[in-house]
């Protein structure tokens, strides 16, 4: 069995690219072109209406937080002002970067340059890595966007609720700001692109020095748990919708249905996801907007692997997962396909990586 190595620059990249498991042929289910085309067709209204209520509820939260500070009572305002902007930003990061929220092309733009700041996140490199991990889903050594590896580090993943991810961002970005990416980086973010790379991460670190000197100069934390902050103790829920979409399930497969996962959640964690927990029809289908997943998810789903039923069951089906994963490199959740489903297609590429293919 050959060991998995991580590095985009490493051996098990160069044998996806040798076999082709890299940029393959991903399988996909049957829509008729006709449903396919109404299903991603791009409204402003939803997104529009939805940001109004996003950063109506932040704003709301925020102003009472801060009119209620130092009491306790501005707590559980600013907790839950922390969970709308860092996990809800998340969402709306990632459907703009896709360009699909919104019909008019400056409105995705602007949010999703909000949203990596708020994120702290270098908006030029994570439009490359996320398409990098569109094109090659949980392939070792391609995807740039693998949250556990195999085995997996516990404490990592315990500490990615806490914000380390954004934290190690923030770091980053001063040498982004000074030599741009690094070779990792460079093998998936085109060099015409490179310049702004650079230019995002000065204009993030000045913002935030603004806001560092703000609380110096008032003598208080306020302006710090209001911008930066919230990406510690807001995280958490991003963190554990992120983890629900791909960790315990197969890797080096071309088959969403094997490793990617679709969660039913309650109208709130979906309001922040913004219906991202419909994510094997997002990976199937990228370009039909979060509006339409709902019913994308409705005309395809005789070809999924049954839902999680709740964030609660899907996220034990983790916790098992990785627990087996700590001595078994090799368990993977096996989702059970319903009879009016097609096959598995064979895992050829896998055997060729010499992992054990997921249709066994």
């Amino acid at each position: 069995m050959l060991e998995r190595d991580y590095d985009l620059l490493g051996e098990s990249g160069r044998r996806a690219v040798k076999i082709g498991l890299a940029a393959a042929e991903w399988y996909h289910t049957d829509v008729p072109r006709k449903e396919m085309v109404a299903l991603m067709k791009r409204r402003d209204g939803p997104a529009i209406r939805d940001s109004i209520l996003y950063y109506g509820a932040m704003v709301i939260l925020a102003a009472t937080g801060v009119f209620l500070w130092p009491d306790w009572w501005s707590v559980p305002f600013l907790l839950a002002y922390g969970v709308l902007y860092a996990s809800g930003a998340d969402s709306r990061w990632h459907e703009a970067g896709h360009g699909t929220a919104f019909r008019t092309p400056w409105m995705n733009d602007v949010v999703y340059h909000v949203a990596s700041f708020m994120l702290v996140r270098n908006p030029a490199i994570w439009r490359w890595s996320h398409a990098r991990h569109h094109t090659d889903t949980i392939v070792v050594g391609r995807d740039p966007e693998i949250i556990t590896m195999r085995p997996p580090d516990m404490v990592r993943a315990m500490l990615l609720f806490v914000g380390l991810d954004s934290i190690r961002s923030f770091f980053k970005m001063f040498r982004y700001a000074v030599f741009g990416p690094n070779a990792a980086e460079r093998s998936f973010v085109p060099e015409h692109e490179h310049w702004k790379v650079a230019v995002a991460a000065r204009t993030w670190i000045a913002i935030y020095a603004v806001v560092v000197l703000l609380a110096v100069y008032t003598g208080s934390v306020l302006p710090l748990l209001l911008v930066g902050g919230p990406v510690v103790y807001g995280s958490w829920h991003y963190v554990m919708t992120g983890l629900l979409q791909h960790t315990g399930l197969a890797d080096n497969v071309i088959d969403y249905r094997l490793n990617t996962r679709t969660v039913y959640m309650n109208p709130v964690s979906r309001f922040i996801y913004w219906n991202m927990n419909y994510h094997i029809e997002h990976h199937m289908f990228p370009m039909v907007p979060y509006y339409a997943l709902p019913a994308l998810h409705e005309k395809i789903r005789h070809d999924l692997p049954e839902p999680n039923q709740s964030i609660i069951e899907g996220f034990g089906e983790v916790i098992h997962a990785l627990k087996r994963q700590l001595t078994d490199k090799e368990y993977r959740v096996r989702k059970a396909l319903p009879e009016t489903a097609r096959p598995y297609r064979m895992d050829l590429h896998a055997e060729a990586l010499g992992l054990p293919s997921a249709a066994d």
